[in-house]
């Protein structure tokens, strides 16, 4: 029973983790982005290397997305998770299956961040 529980209980609390970091994962340059990323996901140097490409070229986009007024936080929170379905296969074939599940978490905050931001700033 302890071996189930450790593990769920360490996952959790790495999640938590990731999840906090998201919020200085916003807007970021991509090397900067990698740093972040690299600590909580515990990234090798090849997992970097094969990271940051992928990060240099959504960055723009993303940022594109989340500074545009014009968008709803509906229309932002599609249009973002667009963007990550375009890299996901890249990312999911370079992380574990527990940095990809973190990688997700992290990724749907940022979404959830966009869309309070932009409900915030409408208030």
């Amino acid at each position: 029973m302890k071996n189930r529980i450790l593990p769920s209980v360490a996952g959790l609390l790495c999640c938590g983790f990731c999840l906090m970091l998201s919020n200085k994962l916003l807007a970021q340059a991509p090397e900067l982005k990698l740093q972040q990323l690299s600590q909580a996901l515990n990234l090798s140097a090849q997992q970097k290397g094969e990271m940051l490409p992928i990060l240099q070229e959504e960055g723009p986009k993303l940022e594109a997305i989340k500074n545009n007024p014009n968008l709803t936080g509906a229309q932002k929170a599609m249009q973002l998770r667009a963007i990550h379905k375009q890299t996901d296969p890249q990312v999911k074939t370079i992380l574990s299956p527990q940095q990809y599940q973190e990688w997700q978490a992290i990724r749907q905050h940022e979404i959830e961040q966009a869309m309070k931001r932009k409900t915030e700033g409408s208030e």
